[in-house]
């Protein structure tokens, strides 16, 4: 009976890790790509400060509840992390364990990031010490608190776009887990990087090249659905958790 039980453990947890992991992949893209499009962009007029500061004003909840998602983004991507580093252990322990190091460098980078777009809601406020500042010079500031945000979400995203890289080897290597993911999570921290990388050498083509990103959330939604869906080939993992062992 006590065989029985561990027997089924071993060949439920990865399972129940997987369709976790899923859910939680999917809140993270779910807020990182709504935060973005639907409050960021929408707010942010290219090239009119006075404009970007008149829609923040206008939509301070929206902008508090946005950053208020993002912080949920990032306690979901906590435990992930975890989840991840538990289903690719068995492929390599050291990579995996790398892969999370790198989430986990990550992780800071984005949240203190936040505290440049506080920066831009505060210098469109009202509050009596902004009256030392003229309403243009406000605008300028907030604008450039929305530069700096960028630039740390692009320096977030070098460390992410190493973790994808590894976690797309250790997916292609599993043997419980399709090649194919292992192959776009990969293209996915290349886009990641080539992304950040043009943002921080050659700006002036940043524009051009923010459409790779496209292939940053195929790669990313594939193995979320997949994790959900499909979840663990529970006979290879269970080859390959007997060879490490």
């Amino acid at each position: 009976m006590g065989t029985e039980v561990e027997s089924q453990t071993v060949e439920t947890s990865p399972q129940v890790y997987a369709r976790i992991g899923g859910v939680l992949y999917l809140v993270v893209i779910v807020i990182g790509f709504c935060s973005s499009v639907f409050v960021r962009d929408k707010l942010t007029a290219s090239g009119d400060a006075t404009a970007t500061a008149n829609n923040i004003m206008a939509s301070e909840s929206l902008w508090r509840i946005s950053i208020a998602a993002d912080l949920i983004l990032l306690v979901c991507a906590v435990p992930l992390t975890l989840i991840l580093y538990v289903l690719l252990r068995p492929v390599n322990k050291n990579l995996a364990l790398l892969g999370a190091l790198f989430n986990l460098v990550e992780f800071p980078i984005e949240a203190v990031s936040k505290l440049y777009l506080f920066a831009a809601l505060f210098l469109t406020g009202n509050a009596d010490y902004l009256k030392a500042f003229e309403p243009h010079q406000l605008h300028a500031l907030a604008k450039i608190s929305l530069r700096l945000h960028d630039y740390g979400f692009g320096i977030d995203l070098v460390f992410f776009g190493f973790a994808c890289i590894i976690y797309g080897y250790l997916l292609f290597r599993s043997g419980y887990f399709p090649k194919t993911l292992g192959v776009l999570m990969t293209i996915a921290g290349l886009s990641y990087l080539t992304n950040s990388f043009t943002l921080i050498v050659a700006p002036a083509h940043a524009a051009t090249i923010l459409p790779i990103l496209v292939l940053a959330l195929i790669g990313e939604l594939s193995l979320c659905l997949w994790l959900i869906v499909k979840g663990v080939n529970l006979p290879k993992w269970k080859e390959q958790v007997g060879g490490v062992s």
